[in-house]
């Protein structure tokens, strides 16, 4: 696997993002030990599994209108997302929704210090009113099935969500089919080859 600058630097990311990019990882470090943002093992490699691989999902769409995170955690990839919109795309309306209320918190604080923009709900994702977001993300959260529930929820008609996924991304597409009518493009991850970025749009009870 190729270092986090050098993927980095293929995801053509500005000193000055990289400095708030730098101001995250720090402050998650710093808050990790109470509150596990990230599990032990991973933050070892927190820029390549899960800071580049959040740049990544932000660079799959042309972000405008309203960009809405689901379970945002320990801020991968919405506070990503809210720092890479600060110089790329400031028009852009960042929405973390996040039902802990200690990593709502950090959430909140990791967007002060890196000068950002973004809006936190700390509440659970079905309880929170329909976002009519044109981006929907949501990483590590649910399988696709579940997902597509809450992009019906969220998602405007006409939006498009981004979902990780790891190397059963297929057999998730397959199980969803029996619900949902959607159409699905598979973009390959830069960080992880067996895995992908889904890219839904069209989605619909079956």
């Amino acid at each position: 696997m190729r270092g986090a600058g050098a993927l980095l630097e293929e995801l053509n990311v500005s000193r000055e993002t990289l400095s708030r990019l730098e101001t995250f990882a720090e402050l998650l470090k710093k808050w990790n030990p109470k509150i596990n943002l990230v599990s032990r093992a991973s933050l070892e490699h927190l820029w390549t599994r899960h800071i580049v691989d959040s740049v990544q999902v932000f660079r799959c769409v042309r972000p405008q209108g309203q960009w809405v995170d689901m379970g945002s955690g320990g801020g991968f990839p919405g506070v990503i997302v809210a720092i890479l919109a600060a110089e790329e795309a400031p028009e852009l309306a960042v929405t973390l929704i996040e039902s802990d209320q200690r990593k709502s918190a950090f959430l909140r604080t990791a967007a002060r210090e890196c000068g950002v923009a973004c809006k936190v709900l700390s509440d659970r994702i079905e309880s929170v009113p329909p976002q009519q977001a044109d981006i929907l993300s949501a990483r590590a959260l649910a399988d696709l099935d579940a997902l597509l529930g809450f992009a019906e929820r969220h998602l405007k008609s006409t939006g498009t969500a981004l979902f990780p996924k790891g190397i059963s991304w297929g057999k998730e597409c397959e199980q969803a089919r029996r619900r949902w009518n959607f159409s699905a493009q598979p973009i390959t991850s830069k960080t992880e080859p067996d895995a992908v970025i889904l890219k839904i749009e069209g989605v619909s009870r079956g």
